[in-house]
């Protein structure tokens, strides 16, 4: 046909790409490492263990801080920079209240005997959980970069793609806390 034009297809931003190709890879990281917790607690001497009612205070936290993500975000398309910046810095201090009660969780459960060298299914719980604290110190590290950027007076660029990237990234671990608080209440 004559003068039909061809479809555009929507292209997706590289950025964007990679970050849905690390977070695939973290799915597998953490698909892997749950699916060996399930073949070794069949064993012969696998301890189970409760977790401390804190993790649910950290749960909360996390929905909380993502709830704050999505009203930045907001606020950020609408050009509303302070309101911005006031929800980017909530959404921060969330990120460190999750961390402060992971530590406190793992301190109360350090105190009960639950240690790395007590028991694998101890083990299991330290590096699945430690490494999830690890991504979360990396969304708190980029949701610093963004407040600072959000304060800085030479940078005006507006682009929303770094903005989304983060807000991506954020939903991101607390989907993945979920899951993994789920899977290790469950699986006990």
């Amino acid at each position: 046909m004559v003068g039909a034009l061809p479809r555009e297809r929507k292209k997706i931003h590289p950025h964007k790409f990679n970050l849905w190709l690390g977070i695939g890879s973290i799915v597998m990281m953490f698909a892997g490492l749950t699916s060996a917790y399930i073949v070794k607690r069949s064993q012969a001497g696998w301890v189970t263990f409760e977790l401390p009612v804190i993790f649910w205070y950290s749960t909360a936290a996390m929905l909380l801080s993502s709830l704050t993500m999505l009203i930045a975000l907001k606020n950020f398309r609408d050009r509303l920079m302070q309101r911005y910046r006031m929800m980017l810095g909530f959404t921060l201090l969330l990120g460190f209240v999750f961390i402060g009660l992971q530590v406190l969780g793992f301190t109360e459960l350090w105190r009960n005997g639950i240690t790395l060298q007590a028991s694998v299914s101890y083990s299991f719980l330290y590096v699945i959980v430690g490494l999830h604290a690890a991504h979360v110190l990396g969304g708190i590290i980029a949701l610093l970069y963004m407040l600072l950027r959000g304060f800085s007076i030479k940078e005006k660029n507006y682009s929303i793609v770094p903005v989304e990237l983060v807000n991506t990234y954020w939903h991101f671990v607390g989907l993945l806390w979920i899951y993994l608080l789920v899977f290790l209440i469950m699986i006990r």
